[in-house]
């Protein structure tokens, strides 16, 4: 899995950073940085001269801190709680523990250390859990650096060709592909069903987006909330499926210790 991922992720981030108009007056320093040090794929504002960028308050620094905390103790901590009987909900939060560690609080750390040093390098995690419609949550607060790498090198170009609604599910379903590289091939099971979960986040971006959703609500607040969070962690089996629980994140949470 972390081999697929690794290899996935410096693809992209070599094609993002070749692609950058402002690769050439960057200098060699901020260029490995971003290659080597930086998650996110806005390479154009990575490495562009930014001396306007505010530095992060303390209040920013510790709420990063306490994410990071809470993913600690629920790998170290809540998955070994949970009898070996219930290894699903054992893989689970461990799993959710990962995602809280890493996503939410040392990538956000990371973020706020190179704020500090001056770089333009944003959060990828975007408190998603505010978002009020799939578009929001997608395009705006989960996981940026995909969705940028995602806008520019697939979406735009394929909007001119497809059409907004082809466009939308071509990039999703390429999203499922990808998931199903560092998910279901490390599993050896439940292909399939991580590109079924993002045809399904594709189709209710869609359907918001139509004119009878808008006229009942959605896309706005509790109607709008309700609906995506409905359906972004309604499937979310789909897309972490029980053999990726059972052969990928159970041995990896005995290997790091946590039960």
């Amino acid at each position: 899995m972390w081999a697929l991922a690794l290899t996935i992720f410096a693809g992209c981030k070599w094609l993002t950073w070749w692609k950058a108009p402002s690769r050439a007056g960057s200098s060699y320093a901020r260029s490995l940085g971003y290659l080597l040090a930086w998650v996110g794929m806005d390479a154009k504002a990575f490495l562009r001269p930014a001396p306007t960028v505010c530095h992060p308050g303390l209040l920013e620094w510790l709420f990063a801190g306490f994410k990071a905390c809470v993913g600690a103790v629920l790998i170290w901590e809540g998955a070994r709680m949970v009898p070996a009987s219930a290894a699903v909900l054992r893989g689970w939060i461990g799993l959710a523990g990962c995602v809280f560690l890493f996503h939410f609080g040392a990538f956000h750390l990371l973020s706020l250390a190179w704020r500090t040093g001056g770089v333009d390098a944003q959060p990828i995690m975007r408190a998603p859990i505010l978002a009020m419609s799939l578009t929001e949550f997608w395009g705006a607060r989960w996981n940026v650096a995909f969705h940028q790498l995602a806008h520019e090198m697939a979406f735009r170009p394929l909007r001119r060709t497809l059409g907004y609604p082809l466009a939308i599910l071509a990039v999703f379903g390429l999203s499922g592909v990808i998931h199903e590289a560092v998910i279901s091939v490390p599993a050896n099971g439940g292909y399939g069903l991580p590109t079924a979960y993002f045809l399904l986040q594709g189709l209710g971006v869609l359907w918001e987006r139509s004119g009878f959703a808008r006229r009942l609500g959605f896309g706005q607040g509790w109607r709008g909330r309700l609906f995506t969070l409905s359906i972004t962690a309604g499937p979310v089996a789909f897309l972490f499926h029980p053999p990726f629980i059972h052969k990928v994140i159970l041995p990896f949470l005995e290997t790091i210790g946590a039960f």
